[in-house]
């Protein structure tokens, strides 16, 4: 069955009043957002035109957890995500609403460098 196709009988077996269990409901939740999560970092990541294997170097993790992350496979604790937020040159940016998950990173904005003043006593 195409998701499309689940996702029209879902949204109809719901509309006749039919719901889920709670930890079906969870469940997807929680899935939302590790698919949100893996989008948000392989679009950052291909934008910055970097691999896998770049990314992970920058963020002093390895590919293959880049790839299980990519692949919502895995969600990562709160310093990785740091990790990878910094490594991509972004913010991460989580809303986690009842029916709606967006996850993005924006890209951080450097500062010019201020010249240093040297102090002579």
């Amino acid at each position: 069955m195409s998701h499309s196709r689940w996702k029209s009988l879902r949204e109809r077996k719901l509309a006749e009043g039919l719901t889920e269990p709670e930890d079906v409901a969870e469940a997807r939740r929680e899935i939302r957002l590790s698919m949100a999560l893996a989008k948000a970092v392989h679009d950052r990541r291909t934008e910055l035109g970097l691999t896998q294997t770049e990314l992970a170097d920058r963020a002093g993790l390895t590919q293959a957890k880049i790839s299980r992350i990519e692949g919502s496979d895995t969600v990562p604790t709160l310093p990785l995500l740091a990790k990878l937020a910094t490594a991509l040159d972004a913010t991460l940016n989580i809303a986690l609403d009842d029916d709606d998950t967006r996850v993005s990173f924006t890209r951080t904005i450097t500062r010019p460098e201020r010249p240093s003043r040297k102090r002579t006593h």
